[in-house]
């Protein structure tokens, strides 16, 4: 199993065109079973249920599950998971703080070949007592699923050395490899991250670069390959 997080920045690429289709190419090269979507925008007259492949439309060989932090009159900004599998479940964790900019996670329960996937798909803020909030509610969300298979990833805006509050989450899952993407210009941070439960399931963690992909967003999609039946 192929899974992957990727912050699409709006569909805005760093030559600041709005290109969806470029976004979705950059997915369709990636070949993920699941897709944890940052920064995903859609409009607001979408059912926040529906399953069907919004913006992103020529992704017809996936279901998706929507998790908008922000709307207006015209449209919604937030998270989105996109997966070949069938949803079994969703719920959405309000990961925001006072006075700060509106966050949140989706966590699922995807039947991968009968076998529950559970998946969280998180963005998280940019101060270090944002995060720290933030990653306390995580840690709740996997307490509720801990004897399970379980994936947990997304954009953790993560990079203070010294500072970091997502140690809390490789004390608990295994420091598992960070391989830089952002920004996509030079990449020196490990914003997209990936945890796997059990660590023995991971096969590897990459970045994935690809010329549409140095392009499409300010962020590369970060990839994990799995053995789900571990």
């Amino acid at each position: 199993m192929r899974v992957a997080t990727y912050n699409v920045h709006s569909c805005i690429g760093i030559d600041g065109r709005h290109d969806p289709e470029r976004i979705a190419t950059v997915i369709t090269e990636l070949d993920a079973d699941i897709v944890a979507l940052q920064e995903f925008t859609y409009p607001a007259s979408i059912a926040l249920e529906t399953r069907t492949p919004v913006v992103l439309t020529t992704l017809d060989s996936y279901t998706c599950a929507l998790g908008p932090t922000r709307q207006n009159v015209t449209q919604c900004f937030g998270n989105a998971l996109f997966t070949r599998h069938p949803i079994v479940d969703v719920h959405r964790i309000d990961l925001s703080m006072e006075r700060r900019e509106p966050r949140g996670a989706i966590a699922a329960t995807v039947d991968v070949r009968g076998n529950p996937v559970h998946v969280l798909a998180a963005h998280l803020g940019l101060r270090v007592r944002e995060r720290r909030f933030q990653v306390r509610q995580i840690v709740d969300y996997l307490d509720s699923v801990r004897n399970t298979f379980f994936i947990v990833l997304g954009d953790f805006n993560d990079w203070l050395p010294g500072r970091s509050v997502v140690h809390v989450l490789d004390r608990r899952l295994g420091r598992q490899p960070r391989p830089a993407s952002f920004p996509v210009t030079w990449p020196v941070v490990a914003l997209d991250r990936i945890w796997v439960h059990p660590t023995r399931a991971l096969r590897r963690i990459v970045t994935h670069v690809t010329r549409t992909a140095r392009v499409a967003s300010d962020h590369f999609p970060v990839v994990a390959e799995i053995a789900a039946e571990a």
